[in-house]
């Protein structure tokens, strides 16, 4: 073989074992991020069904202050909003 060959193959393995390693706790490992069927199944067991909607970018946006100025989710502040627009 020749050098570069034997290069090629030492970058080769070096980067398998990099792809294989385990990210570090600070980037993904302390996240535990819980997959989108079991997201479902736990949204489902709440009452909770998806509604898209298309809204105004400024609408948008005053939403997400005010859900940050609330110390609430925007699923929360749209629901709570949309129940008192409903009743009166």
């Amino acid at each position: 073989m020749k050098k570069t060959d034997l290069d090629k193959q030492k970058a080769l393995k070096l980067m398998g074992k990099l792809n294989a390693a385990i990210p570090p706790d600070r980037f993904a490992g302390a996240a535990s991020a819980v997959d989108r069927r079991e997201q479902r199944r736990l949204d489902r067991a709440a009452g909770l069904v998806s509604f898209p909607v298309k809204l105004r970018q400024p609408l948008i946006t005053a939403l997400n202050v005010k859900a940050q100025a609330d110390g609430v989710s925007v699923n929360e502040l749209v629901n709570v909003l949309l129940a008192e627009a409903l009743k009166g």
